[in-house]
């Protein structure tokens, strides 16, 4: 499955290709208003008849301006140097039920939920309408609140996962698993199939993870060089490189993995915890550093494995993966029956 890839890497065409070539693509509906939702879903079928789903971000509450007033005063500065003006830090709820009117109008195979759980009346009106449910979840406490609300997958997110957190709650610790223990974990708890997150980029990694107890593995930063990804050009870059990664709250106020740049190692520590106020402020700041091809001040979103994204058209990644699933199985296979006979 492809990760959703809120923020530029989602397209269409990257969901058309990947579904077309017999996995299961994703539309991210976050940051997006409604009517942009229903024109990439318009799109979107004009291009393949097979099915997707679309993702979701499920509002939180609305931060104190006093926890970061003094944060967004010091990035002032380094907005004026690069031309523009911080935004406004508001806060806002990503049209949460005019999304949710489209989704039941305009059916798709499979809602996903980020940031939170739905109430169950929600999940019972996707689920009414025809599609399945799904809750991204990144420790046990979350899978079996999900599984309670009714959900009918689980999206298990390991640390590793590049983006933001999944997290219900975005504190500190809060669902700092690596994946194949969070599969175990969640596995041994809740009875529902779950869909394995986070540093998964070859065919081996999806072995691993179906053979730890998953349905299917979602990838996402694997496609962020793909033909079809709306990726910007810097990000690509940075990708290909083998710079490290870390967790940083600097360019939204929610914890999200991106590899390092200047911003991030020079305001991280002082961030807080104030999503989406914090986005909105310096999205002017990262649209000019976009623009620019300036990788140091943008949100380089990826996991662990970014090193190993290609390249290549999405189909190609897809047909690529799949065989190398395949073949990391059969070595298993192989490995136990020699040991089974010696």
């Amino acid at each position: 499955m492809q990760a959703p890839l809120a923020g530029g890497p989602s397209t269409p065409e990257l969901t058309a290709a990947v579904s077309g070539a017999g996995a299961f693509g994703f539309v991210a509906a976050g940051y997006k208003t409604p009517d942009a939702v229903r024109d990439e879903l318009r799109a979107l079928r004009s291009m393949t008849p097979e099915p997707f789903g679309v993702n979701v971000f499920v509002p939180g509450s609305a931060p104190d301006p006093a926890a970061y007033e003094a944060y967004l005063e010091g990035l002032r500065a380094e907005a004026e140097a690069h031309g523009v003006q911080l935004g406004e830090p508001r806060f806002e709820d990503d049209a949460w039920d005019a999304k949710l009117a489209l989704l039941e109008a305009d059916r798709v195979a499979a809602v996903s939920f980020t940031f939170g759980c739905p109430a169950s009346e929600v999940v019972g009106r996707l689920r009414a309408a025809g599609s399945e449910v799904w809750v991204t979840v990144t420790d046990v406490a979350e899978a079996q609140e999900a599984a309670d609300a009714g959900a009918d997958a689980l999206v298990v997110q390991g640390v590793e996962a590049g983006g933001h957190r999944g997290s219900f709650v975005d504190g500190d610790g809060a669902g700092d698993y690596g994946l194949l223990a969070l599969l175990q974990l969640v596995r041994a708890r809740v009875d529902l199939p779950l869909v394995a997150s986070g540093g998964i980029a070859t065919g081996g990694a999806v072995a691993a993870v179906l053979c730890a107890g998953a349905r299917a593995a979602q990838i996402g930063t694997a496609f962020l060089r793909t033909r079809e990804a709306g990726t910007a050009p810097a990000h690509r870059d940075a990708v290909a490189s083998r710079a490290p990664t870390r967790l940083t709250r600097a360019f939204t106020g929610r914890q999200a993995r991106g590899i390092v740049n200047r911003f991030l190692r020079e305001h991280s520590a002082e961030a807080p915890t104030a999503y989406p106020n914090v986005h909105h402020a310096t999205a002017p700041l990262r649209a000019a550093g976009r623009k620019a091809g300036d990788a140091d001040v943008l949100n380089l979103w990826a996991g662990q494995t970014h090193e190993l994204a290609p390249d290549v058209p999405a189909a190609e990644l897809v047909a690529t993966l799949a065989a190398g699933a395949a073949e990391s199985l059969d070595a298993a296979r192989l490995a136990l029956s020699r040991r089974a006979d010696a």
